[in-house]
């Protein structure tokens, strides 16, 4: 006996829909890669549950490549038929391709801060694991050169106060070495002073009629 013909249409039951979305999923992923090896097809899977959860899968590293080259085409195919359209639905369009863009940047964001990973294979998480070491060589790389730009300029501010220490100490030296000087040997005046003492008295100058002595007859 054959199998019914299933209606398709929504489950009532939350359990059944749950249970169903879970069996589907995993088939879904299961004929993406079948088609993927045996066709040779870039193919990008993008599901979200009914609480919002992102299912994906993409046969290739990086499913942002797939997604820019979707946008492209599909970009390329509405200018064609751009002609016709009034300039607010080519604005339309434009928001719609850069809000997509904006979303696919945000979740890679979040995969790169560890978050949302469930959804991604294998490939992808190496992909990122690839992407995030290469990053962290980057990071070094700068933080390497800052640290010996920042010493290499610490050592020349440290040279230049040690320059302006030993100018500092020249001065005073030679400051010390003259009031010593002066205090030791006074000035040259006083100096003068002491090797050539000047009297005070007055000199007493003596009649000649009192230098002869009286003779007696």
């Amino acid at each position: 006996m054959g199998r019914g013909r299933v209606e398709l249409k929504r489950i009532e039951n939350k359990i059944n829909r749950q249970v169903t979305f879970s069996k589907r999923r995993s088939g879904l992923i299961k004929k993406a890669r079948e088609i993927s090896v045996l066709c040779d097809a870039d193919v990008a899977l993008i599901v979200f549950s009914t609480k919002g959860k992102l299912l994906e899968y993409s046969n290739h590293p990086s499913m942002e490549r797939i997604l820019e080259r979707y946008e492209r085409h599909s970009y390329a195919e509405k200018q064609e038929g751009a002609g016709d359209q009034p300039p607010n639905e080519n604005w339309a369009i434009e928001h719609e391709k850069l809000k997509a863009r904006v979303e696919v940047l945000q979740r890679h964001q979040r995969n790169f801060m560890g978050e949302e990973l469930d959804n991604i294979n294998l490939r992808g998480l190496q992909s990122l694991e690839q992407q995030l070491d290469s990053a962290l060589k980057h990071i070094r790389s700068r933080k390497n050169q800052a640290m010996h730009e920042s010493i290499s300029e610490l050592q020349k501010k440290d040279k230049a106060l040690r320059e302006r220490n030993n100018l500092l100490a020249k001065k005073i030296k030679e400051k010390e070495k003259a009031l010593e000087s002066l205090s030791i040997g006074g000035s040259p005046e006083a100096r003068c002073n002491e090797r050539t003492p000047t009297s005070t008295q007055p000199k007493t100058i003596i009649p000649p009629w009192m230098m002869t002595l009286p003779t007696h007859e």
